[in-house]
């Protein structure tokens, strides 16, 4: 099981590291990329690439969105620690973590304690004695990183945090987070989704959950097939918005033309010429007795 997370991700991190390099060739090919299992900055340029349209939210708004919870839950901003990869993925989290920051008035963020971890390494001690160090021992530590050093992390921490938050964002993979942890070290550790809750009660999750029971009766419900069967959903919908017998450009131009539009996800999603991110919605999650639930903000503190 971890080596198909691990083929998983480095698949996915290659292609999350080559995109400066493929978003030009797309472009100049014009050729469509469409729902990118990345929540990247790159791929959401202002004004945006014409040919680079995206399903879910981004990974400034997962650590905004851990940022408002856990200050709304009465957790101060220096009690708020970052734990992220030495990189441009790294990067994006934490920027959108302080810019949400600033956005509630806390302008005193230099100061706020930064581990950093090597890229494609689970060399983890070196961030985790930054982290450890810090004037104020943290009650919330933000991880940006893939599952390996994010467990890795999370199991040494806790032999010194014992009372500590660990929020990480989707790209984590967080069923291979929960396998490389195992449930009782997993338990109260904090995920945020791009996708609705996998039991939740919406048309368009059902339909995944049916669609999965009977083409691939084997394999469980998880976050990451779940959003790639709402990606494909919407990109249906563009293709019918394109006429009877599209071509490339009539595809891009069908999927930018939706506007508004329900795919059964309990909101609706936008798409638009000057809008290429269809969902911006963010799912915090719990993990509980080996189970992903709903997490309520009011209550992470406790």
């Amino acid at each position: 099981m971890v080596k198909r997370h691990d083929a998983r991700r480095r698949a996915v991190f290659h292609a999350f590291s080559l995109a400066a390099v493929t978003i030009p060739i797309y472009n100049q090919g014009k050729t469509l990329l469409f729902g990118a299992f990345t929540g990247a900055g790159i791929l959401r340029r202002s004004p945006p690439d014409r040919y680079v349209i995206n399903y879910r939210a981004s990974y400034v708004q997962e650590t905004a969105a851990m940022v408002d919870g856990l200050l709304s839950a009465g957790i101060q901003p220096e009690e708020i620690a970052f734990f992220t990869q030495n990189d441009s993925f790294g990067d994006a989290g934490y920027n959108g973590a302080i810019s949400a920051m600033q956005a509630r008035g806390f302008s005193n963020t230099a100061n706020l304690v930064h581990g950093r971890f090597t890229r494609g390494t689970r060399n983890i001690h070196q961030g985790l004695a930054t982290i450890l160090q810090a004037p104020v021992t943290p009650r919330a530590v933000i991880i940006v990183g893939t599952f390996g050093p994010a467990a890795d992390f999370i199991r040494e921490a806790r032999q010194d945090l014992p009372d500590t938050l660990f929020l990480n964002v989707s790209f984590v993979g967080s069923q291979a987070l929960l396998e490389e942890l195992g449930s009782r070290r997993a338990e109260g550790v904090i995920v945020t989704q791009v996708v609705p809750p996998l039991d939740a009660d919406l048309p368009a999750v059902e339909e995944y959950r049916q669609a999965l029971a009977e083409y691939a009766p084997n394999a469980a419900p998880d976050f990451i097939s779940l959003e790639g069967y709402l990606a494909a959903k919407l990109f249906v919908e563009g293709v019918k918005a394109a006429g009877s017998n599209p071509d490339r450009e009539a595809v891009v131009d069908g999927l930018l033309s939706l506007g508004s539009i329900d795919i059964g996800v309990g909101e609706p999603l936008t798409l638009g010429p000057n809008d290429h991110q269809a969902s911006d919605a963010v799912w915090p999650t719990v993990i509980r007795n080996g189970q992903f639930e709903p997490l309520d903000w009011a209550n992470v503190a406790q």
